[in-house]
């Protein structure tokens, strides 16, 4: 009765505080209330200090290793170590740590107190039990409970064990550990349920030095990430607790080179699929860099399809291109396999969203050279692996070829349009238009021609739309001003085939240029009369153009030229300066009709010329303007240098011509832009009811033209 007592007292004058929870025997409630203890008073400064801090203690609880990592290093604080130490700094930080300690606030019982209480009068106490009692049966409870698989249970004995029974004189063995470790990683860590349990094991291994088993190591990794958000399963394990384990195993004895590749690409993996790139990044090159890991291409691809899905990462894909080639790849061969491809793609896409056409090109050209890819070409499996590489390539080729359009590089434009349909990509109308515009530039008529028949035979499939009219007229003419008189028919005849047409105005117009430099008046008119068959009006640079075949050296036709003026007249085409030009050219033949010809050629441009300066011009100058310039004079001081020697030669009298056939050259030669009040007065204006919008196509239609046609303007021919 006295040894209950004794009990009863002692267990009254102490009190535990156990996780800086007070506990205290009813017997002293009313003492402890007048003095508050020092660990309540740490409580209570806990509190204070985490409801002031940015954190909590249990939000720092709730932290997964990556956010531990991430606030740690905003706080300034080391991000390296297990989750214990990381959560251990934080807490630290934040003044949030929890000492265990006993304690002992009430007053203690006196000598004479416990002597009374605790005399034996004669009895002696001797202690035969094993001190180790409680150690020994729990642990033989967690290798049993290990043995049969239950890790739900040896986990939580083994924990028990560890904070109960274990000192740093008698810690965990290694064996129990090892034995609830092989139980939790059974099954595939058990459908990474046993993830968390697996990852303390690891760290608590670590901490007590402990050699964590190579295979053990490796399994617990890999098993904890799964497909999921986070790459969890059923939303257990994950990205977090696989960082957590690797950094418990390289943290453990002999830990730097207990993981393989295989368990780092993993993880690689998994953060990239994650969408945390730069995480990736940083542990594929610590695998190439610092342990001299051969990654597969696989690794490589994964992580350069996630920078380069974002504009923020694009610039990331380089770095692991760069990575590949330090573990050992060559790009111009990693397009023979499907990773190889995937990564050049990413590098494309990268590419084209950084605008670096030479590294785009670069790769697609690389991955031509891979051999094993028959029956296509790499930089074709490349090109067309993903909608978003196809796209790239096609913007990386259209911008590059614009580039060396505007530079005037017609062979680097070529090339790169020609391997755009080799490598899947449809070029554009703008971009054929561009390349042929170059080449014709260029007067590489040949190349030009090839092309467009390209471009033809693409539309045929169709791969790509059909050239228009203006394209061909282009090619026509580039053909002519080459003198490829083949080609120029070869041309007309794919357009007829193509595009089930003659062509327009400006495709009839040089046809007629090509046959004006033979002097072939017959054939000019037959295509006049084509013309008006398909319902095409000839306008006044048809109309030139064929009295410039009139005009030819060797072969000029004044009465036809003055025939083609009253022609154009009567459909209401109104000559313009070139037209009489052209015409006052066609009469320097030394005849002496010809000159009477070119008289009154020019008594009709004055009289169309004062009409201009009286009502005003519309429209373009090209086209409507028939104010005589330079050339007029000089035409027509030579005309009257004809009529000279045409009375020298007695072909007709001096006198006569003079007043006669002289005047009207007198007057063109001597025009002005100001004509007399009285001649002014005596113009009666036409209304000109032509439309301002079908003016302006004119006017486009001869500066188009001009632009292409590179003959003598002296000679009108357009």
């Amino acid at each position: 009765m006295r040894l209950v007592t004794a009990w009863v007292l002692i267990s009254s004058t102490t009190s535990l505080v156990v996780n800086g929870f007070q506990t205290s025997s009813p017997l002293v409630t009313s003492a402890s209330s007048t003095s508050q203890s020092s660990t309540s008073k740490y409580v209570a400064t806990a509190t204070m200090s985490a409801s002031s801090s940015a954190m909590s203690y249990d939000e720092v609880n709730k932290l997964a290793f990556r956010a531990l990592q991430r606030q740690c290093k905003e706080l300034g604080l080391s991000a390296v170590g297990t989750t214990a130490a990381l959560r251990g700094r934080l807490l630290e930080h934040f003044g949030l740590t929890r000492e265990v300690t006993l304690q002992s606030e009430a007053p203690a019982a006196t000598a004479a107190e416990i002597e009374e209480l605790c005399a034996t009068d004669g009895i002696t106490f001797c202690d035969e039990s094993d001190p180790d009692f409680d150690f020994k049966s729990l642990l033989n409870e967690v290798m049993r409970k290990s043995s049969v698989g239950h890790w739900k249970s040896a986990t939580r004995k083994l924990k028990k064990l560890d904070k109960r029974y274990s000192t740093p004189d008698r810690p965990v063995p290694r064996e129990a550990y090892l034995a609830v470790l092989e139980a939790c990683s059974a099954n595939r860590l058990n459908g990474a349920r046993a993830s968390e349990p697996a990852r303390k094991i690891l760290e608590d291994m670590a901490e007590n030095d402990y050699e964590i088993p190579v295979d053990l190591a490796n399994t617990c990794v890999v098993n904890s990430l799964g497909d999921g958000p986070g790459a969890t399963h059923d939303d257990c394990g994950g990205i977090d607790a696989a960082l957590a384990m690797v950094a418990a195993v390289e943290s453990s004895p002999n830990g730097s080179d207990a993981l393989t590749d295989a368990t780092y690409g993993r993880l690689v993996s998994a953060l990239a699929l994650d969408g945390a790139v730069e995480e990736a990044i940083l542990v594929l090159r610590s695998m190439v860099a610092e342990k001299s890991f051969t990654p597969p291409l696989s690794i490589f691809a994964d992580v350069a399809k996630a920078a380069a899905k974002s504009d923020d990462h694009a610039e990331d894909v380089l770095q692991v291109l760069t990575y590949a080639k330090a573990a050992g790849y060559e790009l111009d061969n990693i397009a023979a396999v499907e990773a190889g491809r995937d990564l050049l793609a990413s590098g494309v896409i990268a590419a084209e969203k950084m605008d670096n056409l030479a590294l785009g090109l670069r790769l697609l050209t690389a991955a031509a050279k891979a051999e094993g890819c028959a029956p296509d070409d790499g930089d074709a499996l490349v090109a067309s692996s993903s909608s978003a590489a196809q796209r790239a390539s096609t913007l990386i080729h259209k911008r590059a070829i614009q580039q060396a359009c505007k530079d005037n590089s017609w062979k680097l434009a070529v090339k790169l349009l020609e391997l755009m349909p080799r490598r899947g990509l449809t070029p554009a109308t703008s971009v054929w238009r561009s390349v042929l515009t170059t080449c014709c530039k260029n007067e590489k008529s040949r190349k030009a021609t090839a092309i467009l028949l390209d471009w033809v035979t693409l539309a045929k499939e169709g791969k790509a739309e059909k050239p228009p009219v203006s394209v061909f007229n282009t090619v026509v003419n580039t053909c002519e001003v080459c003198g490829e008189e083949e080609l120029t028919v070869r041309v007309l005849d794919v357009m007829r085939e193509t595009l089930e047409t003659e062509g327009n105005i400006i495709t009839f117009n040089i046809a007629l240029k090509r046959l004006a430099k033979t002097g072939n008046v017959m054939a000019c008119e037959g295509i006049l009369i084509g013309m008006l068959n398909e319902g095409i009006e000839p306008n006044v640079v048809s109309y030139t153009t064929v009295i410039g075949a009139c005009a030819k050296d060797g072969m000029k036709n004044a009465q036809m030229a003055s025939l083609w003026l009253q022609r154009m007249r009567s459909r209401n085409v109104t000559p313009n300066f070139h037209t009489y030009n052209t015409a006052l050219a066609a009469c320097l033949d030394g005849k002496l009709e010809s000159t009477f010809i070119g008289s009154k050629i020019a008594t009709e441009m004055v009289e169309d010329a004062r009409k201009e300066i009286a009502c005003g011009r519309k429209g373009s100058v090209n086209f409507k303007s028939t104010l005589p310039d330079t050339y007029t004079k000089f035409l027509g001081r030579e005309l009257m240098k004809q009529l000279r020697d045409n009375w020298r030669n007695g072909d007709i009298d001096m006198a006569l011509a003079k007043t006669t056939t002289r005047v009207p050259l007198l007057k063109l030669v001597d025009f002005t832009n100001t004509p007399s009040d009285d001649v002014a007065g005596a113009i009666q204006c036409d209304i000109d009811d032509d439309d301002e919008g079908e003016i302006e196509e004119q006017d486009y239609e001869f500066t188009l033209l001009k632009d292409l046609h590179k003959d003598d303007h002296r000679t009108a021919m357009v």
